[in-house]
């Protein structure tokens, strides 16, 4: 019979006697630390976390309420950077998130800001990575095998699909799809959609929209603006900051094209994702 994983069984404080947990660590109630585990001394677990087996959490992290994290998982140990001299950066994950087998989670470093940080309700599948200084908003997916670079930024219920690699200091926006097995390489706009091993912006993410309640008249404006952003046909399509300052003037009342602009005006590292030459999933929307 298979087992369910509940993040809250107990208020008492369950730990197996073959873990090893660290007196300093703050544990919340109803806190469950399985078999073979490791947690370091400024260490701090929410109510009703959830270790399941063979998981290691050190640094200064901390692990919001109801999160669960499957075995084989480390969370904010060292970073991957040649820089980092063992200072006391941290990590920082929020409440009822799924973490599940093999991932690795790395504490910030100095130069980064300091900080790791994944939101609340987020899901990571088995053999993600998370490198030094990603933030990541809340309900997030993160597929199978997903390489994050450092200092990735996510904004809130983007997807990143299986075996994709985000390079360092990407930012990708709100409710963002990242297509399987992509390179990503520059940012992509909230609400885009992107796909190819070197990833190109193919439309925006409709069915993020359609299934959150956005109204056909608001995904046809959104489809309108940018289609004015990124004409059909050509991957150019004139003058960049023109086509820019005509979706403003036409569409930037509203408010998602604003935040699409609001993330286009923001500083960046790596510039946009480009489009591809045929906006496939934007012909066969249908809205």
């Amino acid at each position: 019979m298979s087992q369910t994983i509940s993040p809250v069984v107990t208020q008492a404080v369950v730990i197996h006697p073959s873990a090893i947990v660290d007196p300093r660590a703050r544990l919340g109630a109803g806190v469950q630390v399985g078999p073979w585990c490791q947690v370091g001394p400024d260490v701090t677990l929410g109510d009703g976390v959830r270790l399941v087996s063979h998981v290691v959490v050190d640094g200064r992290t901390t692990i919001g309420a109801g999160t669960v994290v499957w075995p084989f998982t480390t969370i904010g140990l060292a970073p991957q950077d040649l820089k980092y001299a063992g200072e006391p950066t941290a990590c920082e994950i929020g409440a009822r998130c799924t973490i599940r087998e093999n991932v690795t989670i790395h504490r910030g470093t100095v130069g980064g800001g300091g900080l790791t940080r994944i939101g609340d309700d987020c899901l990571l599948m088995a053999v993600a990575h998370v490198a030094h200084d990603c933030l990541i908003g809340d309900r997030v997916i993160i597929v199978n095998n997903v390489v994050l670079g450092g200092h990735v930024q996510i904004g809130d219920h983007a997807r990143i699909m299986g075996s994709s690699a985000v390079h360092q200091f990407v930012r990708i926006g709100r409710a963002a799809m990242v297509g399987g097995v992509c390179g990503v390489e520059a940012d992509v706009i909230p609400y885009g959609s992107v796909i190819g091993n070197r990833a190109r912006l193919v439309g925006l993410h409709w069915i993020w929209l359609r299934r959150n309640g956005v109204s056909a008249p608001e995904i046809r404006r959104l489809r309108q603006a940018f289609r004015t952003l990124y004409p059909r046909g050509s991957e150019e399509g004139g003058v960049f900051t023109e086509r820019l300052a005509a979706m403003r003037a036409e569409y930037g009342a509203d408010p998602r094209v604003a935040e699409i602009l609001a993330f286009i005006d923001a500083p960046s590292r790596r510039g946009l994702v480009r489009p591809a030459q045929v906006h496939a999933e934007d012909e066969a929307d249908g809205v």
